[in-house]
């Protein structure tokens, strides 16, 4: 098991995986637009994408946004899609892209990674609350759509 920063040569297998986990979230799927997202993403730097390779497999991947802290004036990364196969879940999979996305941060002196969860995926709240994520208790978060 390879965890690699993915480029523009993982695209195909990336969006293949973006995609099914847009559907895992009810979307329905659009491989074209999955594979035009990554690739404006990829190609502007707006976001770093590590994949979980196995042989030739892409099994999972994890998308991080960079970002500033305000208060702490300091840089952040958000931790926003993170996704591995049915055919690689169970393996250490998850841990080892976290793992990578905490690597990042230290290796581009950020302060924090965040990450937002559903409050039902509890399997998701049990491995980030093991590599040391704490919940926040203090916020609300909020959204308006447009």
């Amino acid at each position: 098991m390879k965890i690699l920063q993915a480029n523009i040569e993982h695209l195909g297998s990336m969006a293949k995986l973006f995609d099914d986990y847009r559907q895992f979230y009810r979307q329905d799927s659009d491989l074209l637009g999955a594979t035009e997202f990554l690739r404006h993403n990829l190609e502007n730097n707006e976001s770093i994408i590590f994949i979980a390779q196995d042989k030739n497999n892409t099994l999972g991947f994890v998308q991080l946004y960079p970002s500033w802290e305000s208060v702490s004036m300091s840089k952040r990364w958000i931790l926003y899609d993170l996704f591995v196969t049915p055919d690689g879940r169970g393996k250490g999979i998850a841990r080892k892209l976290m793992q990578r996305a905490k690597q990042l941060a230290q290796e581009t002196d950020t302060k924090y990674i965040t990450l937002e969860t559903a409050r039902d995926n509890l399997i998701g709240q049990a491995l980030y609350e093991s590599e040391g994520y704490e919940r926040d208790t203090e916020f609300y978060a909020y959204s308006l759509s447009l």
